[in-house]
């Protein structure tokens, strides 16, 4: 009889703690006797509709490096993390042909295309058990009807009521789960051959997020760690102040790559902020910084009820009138030739550095939209290029509403472009930063 296996098929869940569908792995392949396999594919690369390549050259590197975390993180307890370029039907399929697989164990999807992929090993015959993670809620744990065909909550039409029903129900997610403490063996034999490794792209000195270096490295042991040190520093209490800055390190969280890949749980940040209010109180920064994970939780629900809505050409507007697209404009927007400086600041950052503060993620998107005449799916698609810290339903939920195709109840975002300059960067500073030696 065929060697059986019981599979961890990893997602954007790259970490041991707070992870269901890891647990649920251990459990079934102990109970059963049988060895437990950990495979990841790669995520999808290729050409976009829009003429670039789908995963750009820092984006590319830090996924290759999460997985060399995760890999390091496994092999403590006796397990190593086989790795692949091929998609989760091929690579599944090839192991169920040459292995006897009686369960695969996974982070259900939310987006598109993730929901494909669980949908092409159901048609394979896999026996996929898909487990909520990834969130701060699970959707029995909200304050809200649910669907009875598919058990999605009836999600309110923008942010600020879901906050407030939250709120008022004083629901709390729940405690994160720690990492398994005893482990099956590791199967024997050969794991799929991992794809080539990237090349490191050239470190910009002016990065605010340097991805190269320990105290910013993909993974989970330096989330953990990051985590651990803001909460110790006097960032939190100052946080809604600073968190509009342009490039300052210490004005924002920087939890967002890590939350991108699942080397931190939502909710293992979410107590560490319970942890801290306790030990040092309450404060308007601690208040804030939940809002936005709230607004996180708020996008992944949002893709999990529109689904491939957030990628038509009207998203949640179908009455809408379609965006135009200047491909020209695009392409100079890309590029930072826009002659707007503090856009074309912005997009060079993003460029050479996979980074872009929240705020001028907002100010760049507005003025392709509003000044240049793009589609907002061609955007969004550079931005999942180019980020670090892309997740497909925050980027595509902020996309869409400041495009006033999601759920932005005043109708999309058009910022006044000298204002944002001279509101965040009055002495151009952070201009001329990004922009010195080079033409528009």
């Amino acid at each position: 009889m065929r060697q059986g296996l019981v599979l961890w098929w990893v997602r954007r869940d790259q970490r041991l703690h707070d992870n269901p569908a890891l647990r649920a792995a251990c459990a079934e392949a102990r109970q059963r006797g049988l060895p437990l396999l950990c495979l990841a594919p790669l995520p999808p690369d290729g050409p976009t509709r829009w003429g670039f390549a789908r995963l750009g050259p820092h984006r590319r590197w830090v996924e290759w490096q999460s997985l060399q975390a995760l890999d390091g993180q496994l092999r403590r307890h006796g397990q190593r993390l086989g790795w692949t370029t091929l998609t989760p039907a091929q690579a599944l399929g090839e192991l169920a042909a040459r292995h006897r697989v009686v369960a695969v164990h996974a982070q259900q999807g939310l987006a598109p295309e993730e929901k494909a992929e669980e949908a092409a090993l159901v048609a394979q015959g896999l026996p996929l058990h898909r487990h909520e993670s990834g969130g701060l809620f699970e959707a029995a744990a909200l304050p809200f009807a649910r669907a009875p065909d598919t058990g999605l909550p009836a999600l309110p039409c923008s942010f600020t009521p879901f906050r407030q029903a939250l709120e008022r129900s004083q629901r709390q997610p729940g405690s994160p789960l720690p990492e398994p403490q005893s482990w099956p063996p590791s199967p024997a034999g050969e794991l799929p051959l991992p794809a080539l490794q990237p090349p490191c792209p050239p470190v910009d000195p002016r990065s605010s997020h340097p991805y190269t270096t320990p105290p910013c490295a993909p993974g989970e042991a330096a989330a953990l760690q990051h985590l651990e040190a803001y909460l110790a520093s006097p960032a939190v209490p100052v946080y809604k102040k600073t968190r509009d800055a342009l490039s300052d390190p210490q004005a924002s969280t920087r939890w967002s790559p890590w939350l991108a890949t699942g080397a931190l749980s939502p909710r293992r940040a979410w107590a560490a902020l319970d942890a801290h209010e306790a030990a040092q109180g309450r404060s308007e920064g601690s208040d804030w910084i939940r809002v936005e994970l709230l607004w996180r939780e708020y996008f992944r629900w949002l893709m999990a009820v529109e689904g491939a809505r957030l990628y038509h050409p009207t998203g949640l507007k179908p009455g809408a009138a379609a965006p135009g697209h200047d491909a020209a404009a695009f392409e100079r927007w890309c590029q930072g030739r826009t002659g707007l400086p503090l856009v074309d600041a912005g997009m060079r950052e993003l460029a050479a550095t996979g980074w872009l503060s929240n705020r001028l993620r907002q100010v760049c998107a507005s003025a392709l939209l509003h000044e240049l005449g793009g589609d907002w799916r061609a955007g969004a698609a550079w931005y999942e290029a180019q980020l670090l810290d892309f997740d497909p339903q925050s980027n595509q939920g902020n996309w869409a509403y400041i495009a006033g195709y999601g759920t932005d109840p005043r109708g999309g975002r058009h910022f006044d472009l000298d204002w944002q300059a001279r509101q965040h960067d009055p002495q151009g500073t952070y201009r001329a930063r990004w922009n010195e030696g080079h033409q528009p």
